[in-house]
């Protein structure tokens, strides 16, 4: 079952590309964008986190910290970061335990007959950890709602 406005959001702790361990939780305080993506170095995914990039003034103006997701090592996600010059964090759900948590795992990603590749889906989490935000796009090819995000992040200051 996916996550749901009003809910309180899982906790995580995963590595970022810095090797260190990011945990949700501790995060309290601040607005977080949770973008779950299904695989570093694609079509799709370097659009979505390239146009977070190039926005990122919005996020930051509105307390809030982005963090990709994906199931890629933080390997990969540190060569993808870098090569496309990414200013937030990118996590490592290597193990997809937040994807599971969050309901947005495939069973089989519709490509390539993976299995255990995340949806693509974000989420905003208020300062008191609670979901006020949620989507989970219909198809890989979809991007997620930016305009809405945004708006969401604007509600909460």
């Amino acid at each position: 079952m996916s996550i749901q406005k009003g809910q309180q959001a899982p906790d995580f702790s995963l590595f970022n590309t810095e090797k260190q361990k990011v945990t949700l939780s501790e995060q309290k305080g601040k607005n977080v964008v949770i973008l779950f993506f299904p695989l570093a170095f694609t079509g799709v995914c370097t659009a979505e986190l390239c146009n977070v990039r190039d926005n990122i003034a919005v996020y930051n103006n509105s307390n809030a910290t982005v963090f990709g997701v994906s199931v890629d090592s933080l390997f990969v996600l540190d060569k993808f970061r870098t090569e496309q010059n990414l200013n937030f964090a990118l996590l490592s759900d290597f193990n997809k335990e937040a994807a599971a948590a969050y309901g947005v795992l495939y069973d089989t990603f519709p490509a390539f007959e993976m299995q255990g590749v995340s949806k693509r889906a974000a989420f905003v989490v208020d300062k008191e950890g609670v979901i006020q935000y949620a989507e989970i796009c219909p198809t890989p090819g979809d991007l997620p709602d930016f305009a809405a995000i945004q708006a969401t992040l604007a509600q909460l200051g």
